[in-house]
């Protein structure tokens, strides 16, 4: 069977030797949202590109609407990152999709067709020094490996296409199964809750006992609050503006939830509650001046702060302090070191439930108003969840 396969925008033709199903027809063209200039989305037919080598064929069945997309929406692929590579027309973005894998490409055994699998973003080149530490969403820097499929590295939604639209193709190495238990929407959450799971892994992973801050309630902050109670962390205490996120932050293990406009200063209620010492652990998901810096001075000496968010430019924070109180502060990207797998476990398991932060579905065909929902926050919108005509 003949069927095409885009590199770097070069269509050549290629033999398919994988597997396919009379239970799972796949069509020649789909429906596909991609962009024109920035902020301008485009609903047009794509060919479908079947499965090669160690790949597999996904019909998506939902995808979640992450902050970053805008940011690729608006700046292009991959968003706001010095040394990105360049604006990509007729790019499709979204990365937080699961769905069934409907064909296999030549000698995939490690899934079946039928399987119902959650994806994560990055493949990376599997040759670089990060990837080989399992670090595959630090994946060389761009021009070298990270976007280079010929490299052998994919990061669906970033420089790939990703999941607004009907079909796509993963690499084995990305996707997770997804028991009959979870529904399409809770499954789309896996990475979000996978990036905070990574976070907490680089911050030393053994949480049990440990105080933790979370500041900022969107996604990442909410699951980051469920993901720290499952690993024992206590007290819980998440800051934020908004009282109904806060809410929901509770119901998902937040021993305290801290409104900052209500407090006078919140460094200091948080050392009301965890002591003078301050707290042992903060994740980061605002990304603010003041927040940041707050990060920095409610934690303790030898404590540690995991950057979630990042600002949208450079800001100023208090160095000095952080070196005589020898505190140590992470970046993460992503949902590296197979941190989803962890998330995913927990999720089955039910020590949280992550559909708490599922507020909204669309279909594929009104993603622009999702999309203005998710920008603009429209009716306390969280996690945006978008779903298939059929």
């Amino acid at each position: 069977m003949d069927s095409l396969r885009s590199t770097r925008g070069f269509i050549m033709s290629i033999e398919f030797n994988g597997k396919t199903s009379v239970k799972h027809p796949i069509p020649e063209t789909m429906k596909a949202w991609v962009l024109g200039d920035p902020d301008e989305l485009s609903l047009i037919d794509k060919p479908i590109i079947m499965p090669g080598k160690a790949e597999v064929l996904i019909k998506i069945d939902a995808v979640a609407i992450c902050a970053t997309d805008l940011d690729v929406i608006s700046y292009g692929p991959p968003a706001l990152i010095e040394g990105g590579l360049p604006f990509n027309k007729n790019f499709t973005p979204g990365h937080e999709y699961m769905g069934t894998v409907v064909a296999l490409g030549p000698s995939v055994d490690e899934f079946e067709i039928g399987d119902r699998v959650t994806v994560e973003i990055h493949a990376g080149c599997g040759q670089c020094k990060r990837c080989r530490m399992g670090m595959y969403t630090s994946c060389h820097n761009y021009g070298l490996n990270y976007g280079n499929v010929n490299k052998g590295h994919r990061a669906n939604g970033f420089t790939t296409d990703g999941g607004f639209k009907q079909y796509a193709v993963n690499n084995i190495n990305t996707l997770i199964k997804v028991p009959d238990s979870m529904t399409d929407e809770e499954a789309t959450l896996v990475v979000t809750a996978g990036t905070t799971m990574y976070g907490l892994t680089e911050l030393g992973g053994l949480i049990a006992g440990e105080s933790m801050v979370v500041i900022g309630p969107g996604p990442i902050g909410l699951l980051g609050v469920a993901v720290a109670k499952a690993l024992g962390a206590g007290p819980v205490i998440l800051i934020g503006t908004r009282d109904s996120r806060l809410e929901i932050g509770k119901k998902l293990g937040a021993d305290y939830a801290l409104n900052v406009k209500n407090e006078k200063d919140i460094v200091q209620s948080v050392k009301n509650i965890v002591g003078e010492k301050g707290t042992d652990y903060v994740i980061e998901c605002a990304g603010t001046k003041e927040a940041l810096n707050d990060a920095i001075m409610m934690t303790n000496r030898g404590g540690k702060i995991c950057l979630a968010a990042f600002p949208h430019k450079p800001v100023e924070i208090n160095i000095p302090h952080m070196v005589i109180n020898n505190i140590y502060m992470f970046g993460i990207r992503g949902e590296g070191k197979s941190a989803t797998h962890r998330a995913i476990q927990f999720m089955k398991e039910k020590r949280f439930n992550a559909k708490l932060v599922h507020t909204h579905t669309f279909n594929l065909a009104n993603l622009p108003t999702a999309l203005k929902y998710a920008r603009e926050r429209i009716d306390d919108a969280i996690k945006i969840v978008i779903k298939p005509w059929d």
